[in-house]
């Protein structure tokens, strides 16, 4: 059985959106629900990349929507139980941690602070510059690439104490190619314009980085 998230089973109905192939619904236990595709076969998304990617994409645009909603732990792409029984069984096993989960989850959401490395400003060598002026040229440049990347490492450090000051429980994620840094932090959604202040303010401080906030989440990295 396909499974997107837990979450809380209270008196207010949800707006159950459409699933990867068809309707969804909720298996209930007592406080606690597994929201799922019912007929929904893993292997079948499984016939072309383009089909998986797909589905990949409509997993997440699921858990969002009911998010939006209720609190939620949202499960990984292709999580599945053997059965209706299967699931009831899991639940009933871990049905106080679930719960403890999603209350301690109620009104808050995650967000993605990034952190963007700017470039140094180009500084051509003009062409009339040759010999030996053209190589001391080509130094320089090179020493202002590595004391501009020194500050930028610089910079990063002190950005991580600032949010770990600030925010105790954020996760740090992994730096990407292209160099970009992505913190994640679980708040409030009414503490939404605290998160923004703090950039805006640490800004003023990293003037290598180009900082930025993301849109509310599911809490991915908190379950």
């Amino acid at each position: 059985m396909y499974t997107y998230a837990f979450l809380l089973n209270g008196d207010r109905p949800l707006e159950l959106p459409e699933g990867i192939w068809g309707p969804l619904e909720l298996v209930s236990l007592a406080e606690l629900a597994a929201l799922v595709e019912p007929d929904l076969a893993f292997e079948t998304l499984q016939q072309s990349d383009r089909q998986l990617m797909q589905a990949v994409l409509s997993h997440d645009r699921v858990i969002q929507e009911v998010f939006q909603q209720t609190a939620v732990l949202p499960l990984r792409f292709g999580t599945c139980f053997i059965s209706r029984q299967g699931l009831l069984d899991h639940l009933r096993a871990h049905q106080q941690t679930y719960l403890d989960k999603l209350r301690q989850l109620q009104d808050k959401a995650e967000y993605t602070l990034k952190a963007v490395p700017l470039s140094l400003p180009e500084q051509p060598i003009a062409s009339s510059i040759s010999g030996k002026d053209y190589f001391l040229a080509k130094r320089q440049l090179y020493q202002d690439q590595a004391q501009w990347q020194q500050q930028q490492q610089q910079e990063l450090e002190s950005l991580n104490r600032l949010i770990r000051d600030r925010y105790p429980d954020a996760v740090r994620g992994n730096q990407t190619n292209d160099g970009i840094e992505r913190f994640y932090v679980l708040r409030s959604r009414q503490a939404e314009s605290d998160l923004q202040a703090d950039l805006s303010l640490w800004q003023t401080q990293l003037l290598h980085w180009e900082l930025s906030l993301g849109e509310p989440l599911p809490p991915y990295h908190f379950v």
